[in-house]
């Protein structure tokens, strides 16, 4: 299905099952501990071995020697993989460092081998006992340092540079300007399930059960890395115990699984043990960002620029933070830059709202900073500044924004008028209160997906598509879409995911996911209908679906008849013809946030925080809130806790694992709340829906930082907000 004109009255508007907050579907599988996750699944292959994965001790540098004696002598050992005998590999479109190191090192925790033994015990003793030489090489490891050697970086879709207009002349005449620069750390994904893997070999076809948010992608690369041809890979991943981005391509885990296989003739099993993840795999990459802002006197912006550095190893790409200011807010004078220096730390890549989660967290503190500046009112200096066209294409509008109604509705709900202008106004006995807010923005891009739905004599609808989900509620709003178009009942309907044998689709990421392949199985369903009323007799332009029954006129015959004879069965894709260039689609928001500051210890308390969103129609309104009321908490920790520390000396990770890496929990956020702004999309699809998961991280670390100086008159533009940064700089209130 060709989706090139905007979508007119469907099925889908029905919302009789689409819109609704149904449960997922999944969730009894999941709570009662029976959903099969990729390392836990011990039925899909017999004797199963296990793998180890031994990490490099250095960051760059070559090894010199590798004593494997002992470690093959030790009790169950089956195999070990190194690079010496794992035969030529080759590097996948996804990944920035080979999976396997040696005799080059490219960073540190870089996979190097591979103990295969009977238990996991085993394995693991025998990797201790490899001796391995290094011969370390100087590396770069502080992005400030080579901050200078940075070089543009970007794309067709994401130049590096971008200007509209004479910023530098605009800003030098402003009445009002701000020049300030702005920090984020490094950030792990942290998920719960670890990378993991199940790998079998059938003489030349892998059979691969691992964990893992974009299954064609990782075919690919699979298929890139060992040689073969990808329709020698079967992947299957029906189960994701969190993803965030750190799992959108096959890692180490998957790799070695393979070859560990190969190597032992049997089937081997392999997670990345905790403390490795944090440096093996991928992570949020650090930023220095200056905003520079001009404005008349009544706020409105007259020159805006937003220049971003961060750091990749060679052939990486950068930290997109500028992408939202040129889109965000209106200012006839625009000057955005990507630079990205080298550095030799493990590979940074996508995390939640990769771009804009960071760029927002400089950008938004900047604007309250200016509104300041201005004897503003934060959000009425947004509001000033809003646009309903693109600031740099000014003859491609928005399919829709409503930001000015997101701040509006959110400021009412808050109690924003009751908020303190001037910091250090508000008390609570020891804490000092604060409010603060941050619009949020996030694209909403759209890519080709496919399925295949399946009627039988039950009348029962069985789509398959290599859609995931990684908690996010795919299962449950796939049910909702079939059900909603073939007019049967969501226990009527089965859905299967995750499988590289099922219909390719957009997969799991970007805020590309639940809009995109709804869209391709409300495709596929399109054509089941078709097939269902040619097998009846009726007539396909006016026959409706509902409660199990196809009518046409006075006709009207059960479903399932139409399978009574035979399973039918329809594929279809959706591809998205261009609207997506002519508008531009994106999710906008708004974020507020109340927070307690100790007056003498500065520790920090988020009393609560509030979210309204404006993102197309929201397809289940329940597993929608649960998404963003986890990303809010994914935004608290950005703001005061989240960091990975670097070893600048020696060029590694030193918090890698839960107890040193601090990631928020439900008792640190006592409240919060969502509202979404009634919003249908006809430009975006034919669910008139958009993504909604990232889009509640945008802006919530900003509106907790410039919350704490409304609280304690102290700016901090130096992520995340720790109490070493507050404390010296605290108001003398005794």
């Amino acid at each position: 299905m060709k989706f090139d004109t905007p979508a007119a009255t469907n099925p889908i508007d029905r919302l009789k099952i689409v819109g609704q907050p149904l449960d997922r579907i999944e969730g009894p599988l999941k709570t009662t501990g029976t959903a099969p996750y990729a390392y836990e699944r011990h039925d899909v292959v017999p004797n199963q071995a296990y793998g180890h994965v031994l990490g490099s001790a250095i960051a760059k540098g070559r090894i010199a020697s590798m004593d494997l004696a002992a470690a093959k002598a030790a009790p169950g050992v089956l195999a070990i993989v190194t690079a010496e005998n794992a035969g030529k590999l080759g590097k996948g479109e996804y990944n920035t460092a080979k999976l396997l190191g040696g005799p080059e090192i490219e960073h540190y925790h870089q996979a190097v081998a591979l103990v295969v033994a009977e238990t996991f015990e085993q394995a693991r003793h025998a990797a201790e006992l490899i001796k391995v030489q290094y011969a370390p090489a100087k590396g770069a490891y502080d992005l400030a340092a080579p901050r200078d050697k940075a070089k543009p970086a970007g794309t067709d879709d994401e130049p590096a540079d971008s200007a509209v207009g004479a910023f530098d002349g605009a800003f030098a005449a402003a009445a009002v300007t701000l020049d300030a620069t702005y920090t984020t750390p490094d950030q792990a994904h942290a998920m719960m399930e670890p990378h993991a893997s199940i790998a079998a070999w059938d003489g030349d076809k892998l059979s691969l059960w691992t964990s893992n948010q974009m299954i064609a992608w990782s075919v690919g690369d699979m298929a890139k890395t060992l040689g073969i041809s990808k329709d020698k890979i079967h992947l299957m991943s029906p189960y994701i115990g969190g993803g965030f981005g750190g799992k959108l391509w096959v890692r180490a885990d998957a790799v070695m699984a393979a070859l560990g296989a190969r190597a032992a003739k049997r089937p081997v099993k392999v997670a990345l043990q905790r403390p490795l993840m944090f440096n093996n795999t991928t992570h949020r990459p650090a930023t220095i960002q200056r905003l520079r802002l001009g404005a008349t006197k009544d706020g409105t912006i007259t020159a805006i620029g937003h220049d971003s550095w961060s750091g990749d190893l060679p052939d990486g790409k950068p930290e997109t933070a500028v992408m939202q200011t040129r889109l965000l807010y209106a200012g006839a004078n625009r000057l955005t830059r990507l630079r990205l220096a080298v550095l030799d730390l493990p590979e940074g890549n996508s995390m939640r709202a990769p771009g804009e989660a960071p760029g927002m967290m400089a950008l938004e503190i900047a604007m309250d900073e200016m509104a300041e500046k201005l004897g503003l009112d934060p959000i009425e200096f947004r509001i000033r500044n809003d646009t309903q066209v693109d600031p740099e294409k000014p003859e491609r509008s928005f399919s829709q924004r409503q930001l000015t109604e997101c701040l509006k509705t959110g400021a009412e709900r808050f109690g924003w008028s009751a908020r303190k202008a001037q910091p250090k106004q508000a008390r609570d006995g020891r804490w000092l209160v604060g409010r603060g807010m941050a619009a949020a923005y996030r694209g909403s891009p759209v890519i080709k997906s496919g399925a295949r739905v399946r009627l039988d004599a039950k009348g029962t609808v069985t789509v398959e598509t290599d859609m995931t989900d990684i908690g996010t509620g795919s299962y449950t709003i796939i049910a909702q879409t079939a059900a909603e178009m073939m007019g049967v009942p969501l226990d009527k309907v089965v859905v299967k995911l995750g499988d590289s044998a099922f219909p390719v689709s957009a997969g799991s990421g970007g805020q590309f996911g639940a809009n995109s392949a709804t869209a391709g199985v409300y495709a596929a369903c399109v054509k089941l209908r078709e097939a269902v009323t040619g097998k009846l007799g009726l007539n396909a332009a006016n026959a409706q679906f509902a409660d199990g029954q196809v009518r046409s006129g006075e006709r009207s015959i059960a479903l399932a008849d139409a399978a009574k004879d035979a399973e039918l069965v329809a594929e279809d894709s959706i591809e998205f013809g261009g609207l997506d260039k002519k508008h531009q689609l994106s999710t906008f928001g708004a974020h507020f946030v109340e927070v307690g500051v100790d007056a003498a210890t500065a520790e920090v308390r988020i009393r609560r925080m509030l979210a309204v969103c404006a993102a197309g129609r929201i397809l289940n309104p329940k597993s929608a809130r649960s998404q963003v009321i986890g990303a809010m908490t994914m935004g608290a920790g950005a703001a005061l806790i989240e960091e990975l520390a670097v070893d600048t000396r020696h060029g590694f990770f030193v918090n890698h694992d839960l107890v040193g890496y601090e990631v928020p929990v439900h008792a640190d956020i006592p409240h919060q709340e969502v509202i979404f702004l009634d919003e249908t999309d006809p430009l975006s699809s034919p669910m008139k829906a958009k993504g909604v998961g990232e889009l509640g991280i945008c802006g919530v670390a900003a509106a907790v930082a410039n919350a704490i100086y409304n609280a304690t008159g102290v700016r901090v533009r130096d992520y995340p907000i720790t109490l070493d940064k507050l404390l010296e700089k605290m108001p003398d209130v005794g």
